[in-house]
């Protein structure tokens, strides 16, 4: 991390790095806080959110709420304590757009994720990503409007039974289900016995 970088996280995380030593910050080492910085960029990258002052903002953000638990949470790493507050940050904007309860956590990350893409928020709408309310009522209607779509359609559907088709080992397996079949082959077994003890004997003779 350049001298520049760290001189805006200094300049912006004022409160939760007073007093840090050098190459300190919030209780982490800055080359962890640049570990921490990637991952959450890659996820917003993920997302397709592509403006690069947006990015940024939303980046340092959730920096900032991380590195305001850091220092009670010297256990935790940087890394993870950025992408808890990135996760919560994302499923609180969702529930507050969407008029979803946050309780269903999974269900709403997972189909609001899915309605940014249907609602085309990467092409039309990345100023409002995670941005308070009130939004415009056109991008609030195409989220809506996503997230009905995004729902899973569950179909019930009903399976009979169907007899496995063997081919040839059906009539083996036909044989050995009949008495005939299961005393052929006791009988074979034993004359098998009988010439390799024979063969045994006539071995030990010559």
């Amino acid at each position: 991390m350049d001298g520049s970088f760290e001189s805006t996280l200094r300049e912006r995380f004022g409160a939760a790095s007073s007093g840090a030593a050098p190459g300190m910050m919030a209780g982490r080492t800055l080359e962890e806080w640049n570990v921490a910085y990637t991952r959450v960029e890659r996820y917003f990258h993920a997302l397709q959110l592509r403006n690069k002052v947006v990015l940024g903002q939303l980046v340092l953000h959730v920096l900032q709420r991380a590195m305001e638990r850091a220092p009670a949470q010297l256990q935790v790493s940087a890394t993870e304590l950025a992408v808890q507050e990135m996760d919560r940050i994302i499923i609180k904007w969702f529930a507050e757009i969407l008029g979803s309860a946050p309780a269903a956590r999974g269900l709403l990350a997972t189909r609001g994720r899915l309605a940014l893409l249907l609602a085309d928020m990467p092409g039309q709408w990345q100023d409002q990503f995670l941005v308070p309310g009130p939004w415009p009522e056109e991008f609030v209607q195409a989220m809506r409007q996503a997230y009905l779509r995004a729902g899973p359609e569950f179909q019930l559907t009903r399976m009979s039974p169907r007899p496995l088709d063997l081919g040839g080992m059906a009539v083996f397996v036909n044989l050995s289900q009949t008495g005939r079949f299961k005393g052929i082959l006791y009988s074979t077994w034993v004359v098998f016995t009988l010439l390799l003890i024979l063969l045994f004997v006539v071995l030990h003779r010559l």
